[in-house]
Parts: structure tokens; sequence; C-alpha cells
């Protein structure tokens, strides 16, 4: 029989050297857990503009997104007030954490596709609160920085086959392609999420069945969340 003494030393011995193969492993592995992140973002948001892309996005490889968006993307990073912000590369800004600052501080990331045909697309990324936990979009708008071209949702932890559904039914995301951010006199207004049929067919979409309380999410995140680009996109139209 074995001492208690002689197990705990075991046990410390055993933890200490599990400890340091587990860190190991993790710093090694960090790298390219990084780069699968990366890429995993770039083709959530090209998804807002998949049907502009030259070919299909689920046949592309991770070096032929990584391409496509160096060569097609032109990144901004742009702040409530309208200014753009130097020194910031939009894709490595955290929305996570830029949700956390004062809204005048937060830095929007804002991402410029250009097609084939020279078309650009205005990408905007936005982040809210689902029924759970944390959701966020992709919204592509059209070069009159009102009509919709594409969106792309995601979720961390929506309820599948309910607020899961945003990002997994794409009868969801398709509904929002020719909506409208402005109203006939040109001021913002959004898009509303609606319960019961839509009644405005330029600024609303139906609810998931089910998931009403993840659709007040994601209505109330494009307010807010395209809200903050208004600024921004405003000077573009003056200047245009």
């Amino acid at each position: 029989m074995f001492s208690n003494s002689y197990i705990i030393r075991f046990v410390l011995v055993m933890c200490v050297i599990v400890a340091v193969v587990l860190a190991i492993m993790s710093s090694g592995l960090s790298e390219i857990h990084a780069k699968n992140e990366a890429v995993f973002n770039k083709r959530a948001i090209l998804t807002s503009v998949k049907t502009f892309l030259p070919k299909p996005l689920e046949s592309m490889s991770d070096a032929e997104v990584e391409a496509l968006f160096k060569d097609r993307i032109q990144q901004k990073v742009v702040k409530l007030d309208g200014s753009e912000v130097t020194g910031v590369v939009a894709e490595q800004v955290d929305m996570a954490k830029e949700k956390k600052k004062p809204e005048a501080d937060r830095n929007l990331p804002l991402f410029i596709y250009k097609a084939d045909d020279g078309k650009p697309y205005y990408i905007l990324a936005v982040r809210g609160s689902g029924l759970w936990d944390e959701i966020w979009a992709n919204i592509a708008l059209q070069d009159d920085f009102n009509t919709i071209a594409g969106t792309s949702f995601d979720h961390k932890g929506e309820t599948p086959g309910l607020g899961a559904e945003i990002k997994d039914n794409p009868a969801f995301p398709a509904q929002f392609v020719g909506k409208k951010l402005l109203d006939e006199s040109g001021n913002f207004v959004s898009i509303n999420v609606v319960k019961g049929g839509v009644s405005d067919e330029m600024h609303d979409i139906d609810v998931i069945s089910g998931a009403t309380i993840t659709c007040n999410g994601v209505q109330e995140m494009l307010k807010r969340g395209l809200g903050y680009y208004q600024n921004y996109l405003n000077k573009l139209k003056t200047a245009g």
C-alpha cells in the first residue's frame, strides 16, 4: 500500500506534467487556431456578398478565400461621428470588445467588396444579443447605401431549430435582400422583424416561428448597429 504522502506527491507531479503538456500544445496550436479563425471570419464576410463572387464560396479552399479577400476587399474602420480611424485593420476589430466601450469610442469595421463588374458593395458588421447569448451579422449594401444586397448571420448559443435558424435556415437571410434601410424621405428606419405577416414590403421581414426573442434581438441589433454607420455613409453619399 502506498502512503498518503506518496499518493499526494504522485498526483501533484502528474498535474504539473499535464499542465506543462497542455501549455505546450496550446502555444504550438495558437498560430493555427488564429489562422483558422481569420479564414472563418473572412468566409462570413464574403457570405454577405456570395451572389457576386466569381465562384461559389462553398467550393473555395481557404487559400482561395484569403486570395479573394485580399484582392477584392478594401477595409476601413470608422467612428460613430463618421470619421475614419487610421492604424487599425477592420478584420482585426473585435466586435465583442468594442460592444463594451462607450458608443462614441467604438471602432466600426467596414468592408468594401468590388464585384467583377467593378460595382462596390459596402459590408457593415453589427453585434447584438439573442435569447441566450450574443448574435452578430454582416450586412452588405448596394452603392446607394440603402438597399440590402445580402447578409450573413451567426450566434453563440441560440436554440437549434429555433433561434439558431438565423444562421442555419437560408430562407431567413434571403428575406433581407432588396429591403431598404431608409424611408422615402431618406431617413434611417432600419428593418423590422415582424410577427403575423409583412405589411411594409420595403422594411419588414417575417419572424422565425418560435424564436420571437432572438428575432427581437436581430431587429434591435440592426437598428442600433446599422445606425452607427449612418454618419459615415452620409459622408460617402455627399462625396459621391
